[in-house]
C-alpha cells in the first residue's frame, strides 16, 4: 500500500514555501480509510514535518496489517513517533499517551520542524492538543466494574452507560469493555455524566486541525477493499502470531477491529468468512462513531479526499494559515 499522493507528473507534492506559525501542531484527523496517512506523508515533505501517531491501536507492537500501519518504506523517510511502543498485553492509557505524545511534539518543535499529529482516535488527539486533566480513579470501584465485565460481558455495562450518558456511549464501541468501565467509573465517582468530565477546549498548543473524509458510499467501498487487502496480506497469520504474545489477554489490543473477529475465528466461534464480513461491518459502524465525535468540533476544517492532489494543496493552505 503506497501513500497515493503525488504532485504533477507523478513528482513529489508541492512545497508552497510557507510554514505554519512557530509552535503550531498540524493535526490530520477523520475516519478510518479516508486518507489520513497519505496526506500526512505529503504534508511532512512539504512542511519539513514529523508525524506523531494518534491511532490508539498503532501503539501496539506487531499489530501492523490490521491497523494499516505504514511500513518503514511507505513512511518515505518521514520520522514517525509513537508507533510500536506497547506490548499487546498492555492496557491503553490515554494519560500515558498524552505524556509521551507531548514529549514527541516538544522534541519536534525544538528541532525547528513541524509536528503532524495524525490519527482517528479522537480522545487521543484532544489529550495532546488541549489542556486536559484526567479524572481520578477508585481501585475498589474499578475492580467491581471489571468483575462485572468479566462475568457478564460488555453488553449490560454498555446499556447502563447509554442510559446514564448517551453522548459518551455514542463515542465508545459497544465491545470496548475497558472504555465502558472507565466511563462508568467516572460517572459513579463524580455523580455527573462522563462527558461532563471532558473540559471545555482550551488549547495546549496552537493548532490547525484538518479533517479528511469522503462520502459514505465511497468510504464504505474503501473499507471493504482495505479489509480485502488485510486478509490478502496475512491478517489471520499475524493474529495467530500475536496469540503467542498474549493478545487474547490484552484488554485493549484484543478488541481492535479485525483482530477481535479473527480471534473469534481462531476460537471456533466464527467461520473465516464470517470473521471477514463482520470486520467490514464493524469497521463501517466504527467510522460512523468517529464521524460523530469529530464533527462536533467546529475547529476542524473538513476536506474531501477524492482528489489527492487537491487535498494536499488545500491542506497546505490551511496548515500555513494562522493557527487557532
Amino acid at each position: 500500500m503506497g501513500t497515493g499522493v503525488t504532485g504533477a507528473n507523478g513528482g513529489p507534492p508541492p512545497d508552497f514555501g510557507d510554514r505554519p506559525p512557530a509552535g503550531t501542531v498540524v493535526a490530520v484527523v477523520g475516519p478510518t480509510a479516508a486518507g489520513k496517512s497519505a496526506l500526512s506523508i505529503a504534508l511532512a515533505h512539504a512542511l519539513d514535518g514529523e508525524v506523531v501517531n494518534a491511532d490508539s491501536m498503532q501503539l501496539y507492537r506487531g499489530m501492523d496489517i490490521g491497523t494499516a500501519k505504514l511500513t518503514p518504506a511507505e513512511r518515505d523517510g518521514v520520522p514517525h513517533h509513537l508507533l510500536d511502543i506497547w506490548d499487546v498485553t498492555e492496557p491503553a492509557s490515554v494519560a500515558e499517551y498524552q505524556r509521551l505524545a507531548r514529549e514527541a511534539v516538544d522534541g519536534i518543535l525544538a528541532r525547528g520542524r513541524v509536528p503532524l499529529l495524525v490519527g482517528g482516535s479522537g480522545l487521543y488527539v484532544r489529550a495532546v492538543l488541549e489542556r486536559f486533566e484526567f479524572p481520578g480513579t477508585d481501585p475498589a470501584l474499578r475492580e467491581r466494574l471489571e468483575r462485572e465485565l468479566a462475568e457478564a460481558g460488555p453488553a449490560p455495562l454498555y446499556a447502563r452507560l447509554r442510559a446514564a450518558d448517551p453522548s459518551a456511549a455514542a463515542g465508545i464501541l459497544p465491545g470496548n469493555g475497558r472504555r465502558i468501565v472507565r466511563a462508568l467509573e467516572v460517572i459513579e465517582l463524580t455523580g455527573a455524566p462522563f462527558t461532563a468530565s471532558l473540559p471545555e477546549p482550551t488549547p495546549y498548543y496552537p493548532s490547525v486541525q484538518v479533517g479528511v473524509d469522503l462520502d459514505t458510499a465511497t468510504l464504505d467501498e474503501r473499507i471493504a477493499r482495505r479489509v480485502d487487502r488485510m486478509w490478502d496480506d496475512g491478517l489471520v497469520a499475524e493474529t495467530r502470531e500475536l496469540v503467542g504474545r498474549g493478545l487474547p489477554a490484552g484488554r485493549t489490543a484484543s478488541r481492535a477491529l479485525g483482530y477481535q473477529q479473527v480471534l473469534r475465528f481462531l476460537a471456533g466461534e466464527l467461520t473465516e468468512t464470517e470473521a471477514y464480513e463482520e470486520t467490514i461491518r464493524a469497521t463501517r459502524r466504527f467510522v460512523r462513531r468517529q464521524r460523530s465525535w469529530f464533527r462536533r468540533d467546529a475547529r476542524i476544517h473538513w476536506l474531501d479526499s477524492t482528489d489527492p492532489q487537491a487535498l494536499v494543496a488545500d491542506a497546505l493552505r490551511l496548515a500555513t494559515a494562522t493557527a487557532g
